[in-house]
C-alpha cells in the first residue's frame, strides 16, 4: 500500500485561447470509472455545440486503470497529452475533460498536443490539490502530570490531536502517519517512563487543507 499520493479534492475549471481556438478545462475527484463517465456526460451536454470533448481520467494508487478519448482529434494529440498531464503531475483517481471550440485556424499535431496538455495543466492549477497520507489513529490515556510532555513530543513531531476529553484522566485520539508508527510508540512510552497507555486504532487516510485535517477511508 503507498503511503500518501496526491488528488483534486476541490473541483477547477480553466480556460486558454490558441489562434482563436477556446480549450475549456474541467478537473475533479472521481472514486470509480462511474463516476469519471458521469462527468465527462456533464461536461459534452453543458458544451454539446462544442467541436470535441476530449478527456482522460486515472484511478489506483499506481494509476492500474487509465483512459483517455481524442474525441475526433488526430490521434494522440488530445487524450494522451491530458493523460500524461495527470501522471506527470502525479494525480491519482481524477478526470480531466478538456472542450475546444474551434477557432478556424488549424493547430497541428505540436500545436494540438501543446493546446491541450497546456489546457489541463491550467485546469490543475485551478483546482484544490491535496496530498493524502497513510495514517493510523492513536488513543493516549495519561494522568494530568503526564500531559505536558505528551503535548510537547506530538507538537515536535508535528502530530494531528483529533480530540481531547479532560476527566479523571486525560484522553487524546491522534493521527499518526503510519511510517512513523515505530517511532511515535518509542518516543511517547519513553518520555512517559510508561505510564501513557497506547491504544492503536483503525488505519485510513488523511490530509491537512487550510489548516484543517480532513479523514477518508482510501
Amino acid at each position: 500500500m503507498v503511503e500518501e499520493y496526491r488528488t483534486v479534492l476541490e473541483n477547477g475549471e480553466a480556460e486558454i485561447v490558441e489562434k482563436r481556438s477556446r480549450f475549456l478545462a474541467a478537473v475533479s475527484h472521481i472514486d470509480t470509472e462511474e463516476e469519471a463517465l458521469e462527468f465527462i456526460e456533464s461536461i459534452r451536454k453543458k458544451h454539446y455545440n462544442a467541436t470535441h470533448n476530449c478527456y482522460a481520467y486515472v484511478l489506483g494508487e499506481r494509476f492500474e486503470l487509465q483512459r483517455f478519448s481524442d474525441d475526433g482529434e488526430p490521434g494522440g494529440t488530445a487524450g494522451k497529452p491530458i493523460l500524461d498531464v495527470l501522471t506527470g503531475e502525479d494525480i491519482h483517481d481524477s478526470v480531466i475533460v478538456v472542450t475546444r471550440y474551434f477557432g478556424g485556424t488549424l493547430l497541428g499535431t505540436g500545436g494540438l498536443v501543446r493546446a491541450y496538455s497546456g489546457a489541463a495543466k491550467e485546469g490543475l492549477l485551478a483546482s484544490a490539490i491535496i496530498t493524502r497520507k497513510r495514517g493510523i489513529k492513536l488513543k493516549i490515556r495519561t494522568e494530568y502530570t503526564g500531559l505536558g510532555k505528551i503535548q510537547y513530543i506530538l507538537a515536535q513531531n508535528g502530530i494531528h490531536v483529533l480530540d481531547t476529553r479532560y476527566m479523571e484522566a486525560v484522553s487524546m485520539e491522534c493521527l499518526i502517519p503510519y511510517r512513523e508508527k515505530g517511532k511515535m510508540e518509542k518516543e511517547l512510552t519513553e518520555g512517559t517512563n510508561g505510564q501513557a497507555k497506547l491504544e492503536w486504532g483503525e488505519e485510513c487516510f488523511f490530509a491537512v487543507h487550510k489548516g484543517e485535517t480532513m479523514l477518508f477511508e482510501k
